[in-house]
């Protein structure tokens, strides 16, 4: 499926939120996502069933000064 994520458009071959976020290898604690403009509660990834033609956004924070 083709989605929009952080501007750019991927076709990924997933189907939960949670799989998004595992595709782009980041760490579920540090990692904020929005779908369609609204923020998902890193505990409802699993059951967010993505779309295709969705628009993505995941914030992944780091650390550092």
């Amino acid at each position: 499926m083709n989605l929009l994520i952080n501007g750019e458009t991927y076709h990924l071959d997933v189907t939960t939120l949670k799989e998004v976020v595992t595709y782009f290898g980041l760490q579920e604690g540090l990692v904020v996502t929005e779908i369609d403009g609204k923020i998902i509660d890193r505990s409802k990834w699993l059951n967010t069933k993505v779309e295709d033609g969705m628009t993505i956004e995941l914030v992944h924070f780091v650390g550092g000064g």
